[in-house]
C-alpha cells in the first residue's frame, strides 16, 4: 500500500486539505461523528488495505475464532477449564441461561496489531477479544460514507478503485439470525438498544435505529435502568420489546442494578432475545487469551489453531502464583514478570477503555512493583509487549497539512463467531492507543486497486 499512500499524500496540497478538513469537518457535524464530544476523526486519509491483506485478515480470523469457540465449549463443559476465565459468582449464575440462539457472542470484535514486512506475509499480534458488547460499526459505515465525498478522495478514486468495507450489515444480520433461532420464527421483532443515556457512542445507536427503521423493524433506544418486565413482556416505555441489542456492559448494569433486573429477568425465563447473551462474557474475559496460550489447553484445539495460536496470539497468563511456561522455559511466574518489566503489560480481566492498565516499560521498578502486588489481589492478566506498527497520516495544522507516524492498530469485526465483517481502525500517537482514553483517532477501511 505504500505507493497509494503516497499518491494520496502527494494530492494533498494545503489548499485541497484545506477544502478537505472543511468537508470532513461537516460530515462529522451532520453525521453524529463525535465520541465523547470529540470528533470521531481527525486525521485527512482513510486506512488502506489491497484486496489480498484484507482476505488474508479475514483467513486468520476464521481460525483464531475455531479456537476462541473450543476453548468457550470446553469452559461450558468443564468447571475446571471455566475457573481459567476467572468468572465472578454472578457471571457463573448468568451463563447458566440458555439464550435461545447457537453463538454465545453473534456480533464480537478482535483488538490486534498488524505489522508488514516488505516481501514477507504481515505479523500480527491479537492482543484483546471484545465479545460482548463491540462498538463501532455504525461509527465506521458513517465513516466510510463521509470520506467517499471529500475533496482528496473523489481526486484519489480518478487513479484506484476505492471500495469501503462495511461492517454494520454483519450486525444487522445475526441480530435478525439469533431472533429467529430463538423465537423459532420468521417475524420481525420489536428492538431496544440498551445502554446509558450519557455513553459516548449513543450517536452510534441512533444510526442503527435508523437502520432498523429502514428495514421496516420498530426500533427504541431505551435506558435499561427504566425497562419493566411485565405480565411475561419487556416493556420500554410503551414498547413491547422481543429483542434486545445490549451494548450496556453487564458489569455495569448489575453494578448499578444487581442481578434481578427486569433486563435479566426477561432474559432468564426466556421472554426476550438479547444479543449479545451473557455467555459472551466468557470470552470476552481477557484471560480468555490466557486460556488460549496456555500449555496446559494445548489439547483443546486442532493443529492449525494451535499454530494460529503461536503465530498469532502474544504470551498472556493471569496473574496468579504458579509455574509455566515462557519460550520454551519453566518459569516461577511472579518473579518473572517482576524482574522482566520491559517485556509485560498488566491489564484488568474484565474492564475497557485503557482503566486499569499498566506498561511496564513505562513505570519504574517500584511502580511496577505495585502493580504486580495490585494485580496479584484482583484478577488480572500479564502479556508480553508486542511490536506496535505505525503508518504516516496526514492532519490540519492551522492552515498547512502536515504528515506524521501514527500508531495503528487493527480490530476486525466478527459475525457468527468466525466471520470477518469490517475493520475498525484506530490511530493515537499516546503509547496507550484507545480512542475512549482520549486524544485517538478512527478512520474507515478501504480496499484500493490501481484502475
Amino acid at each position: 500500500m505504500t505507493s497509494a499512500v503516497q499518491a494520496y499524500h502527494d494530492l494533498l496540497s494545503d489548499q485541497i486539505a484545506a477544502d478537505t478538513q472543511g468537508a470532513l469537518n461537516d460530515q462529522l457535524a451532520r453525521r453524529g461523528l463525535v465520541f465523547g464530544g470529540r470528533p470521531l476523526c481527525t486525521v485527512l486519509r482513510p486506512r488502506f488495505f489491497t484486496l489480498a491483506q484484507y482476505q488474508l485478515l479475514s483467513s486468520r480470523v476464521r481460525v483464531l475464532m475455531r479456537a476462541f469457540g473450543a476453548a468457550h465449549r470446553a469452559a461450558m463443559a468443564s468447571a475446571e477449564v471455566r475457573a481459567q476465565f476467572r468468572l465472578a459468582d454472578w457471571e457463573e449464575t448468568l451463563i447458566g441461561w440458555d439464550p435461545g440462539y447457537d453463538m454465545p457472542s453473534p456480533t464480537s470484535r478482535l483488538d490486534a496489531f498488524v505489522v508488514d514486512h516488505d516481501g514477507a506475509a504481515p505479523t500480527m499480534a491479537l492482543t484483546e477479544y471484545n465479545g460482548e458488547t463491540p462498538a463501532g460499526p455504525g461509527f465506521n459505515d458513517a465513516l466510510s460514507d463521509a470520506f467517499m465525498d471529500l475533496p482528496a478522495m473523489r481526486e484519489f478514486a480518478r487513479s484506484y478503485q476505492v471500495t469501503p468495507i462495511p461492517a454494520r450489515h454483519g450486525v444487522l444480520h445475526v441480530l435478525l439470525d439469533a431472533y429467529r433461532q430463538w423465537s423459532g420464527g420468521s417475524g420481525r421483532p420489536s428492538v431496544a438498544i440498551l445502554d446509558w443515556p450519557d455513553v459516548p457512542t449513543y450517536n452510534e445507536f441512533v444510526m442503527f435505529r435508523g437502520h432498523l427503521t429502514d428495514l421496516g423493524i420498530p426500533c427504541v433506544i431505551a435506558d435499561p435502568g427504566e425497562v419493566e418486565y411485565r405480565d411475561g413482556k419487556l416493556y420500554a416505555g410503551d414498547v413491547a420489546v422481543d429483542l434486545v441489542y445490549k451494548r450496556v456492559l453487564l458489569h455495569e448494569l448489575v453494578q448499578k442494578l444487581g442481578v434481578d433486573t427486569p433486563l435479566l429477568r426477561a432474559v432468564r425465563d426466556g421472554k426476550v432475545c438479547m444479543v449479545n447473551s451473557p455467555r459472551g462474557k466468557i470470552l470476552h474475559k481477557k484471560a480468555s487469551l490466557a486460556v488460549l496460550t496456555d500449555e496446559r489447553n494445548r489439547g483443546l484445539f486442532d493443529a492449525e489453531a494451535v499454530q494460529a495460536i503461536r503465530d498469532f496470539v502474544p504470551w498472556t497468563r493471569v496473574v496468579e502464583e504458579r509455574r509455566t511456561v515462557h519460550h520454551e522455559a519453566e518459569v516461577d511466574l511472579v518473579p518473572h514478570v517482576l524482574r522482566n518489566r520491559e517485556r509485560f503489560v498488566l491489564k484488568p480481566n474484565d474492564d475497557y477503555g485503557g482503566a486499569g492498565i499498566v506498561l511496564g516499560w513505562t513505570v519504574d521498578d517500584a511502580e511496577w512493583e505495585q502493580a504486580l502486588a495490585r494485580a496479584l489481589a484482583a484478577p488480572y492478566i500479564v502479556q508480553e509487549r508486542v511490536a506496535i506498527p505505525y503508518e504516516p497520516y496526514p492532519s490540519m495544522d492551522g492552515d498547512r497539512v502536515v504528515v506524521a507516524e501514527r500508531m495503528i492498530d487493527t480490530a476486525p469485526f466478527v459475525s457468527y463467531g468466525a466471520h470477518c465483517d469490517g475493520v475498525l481502525t484506530r490511530l493515537s500517537t499516546a503509547a496507550l492507543l484507545n480512542v475512549t482514553a482520549g486524544g485517538g483517532s478512527t478512520v474507515p477501511s478501504f480496499t484500493v486497486d490501481p484502475r
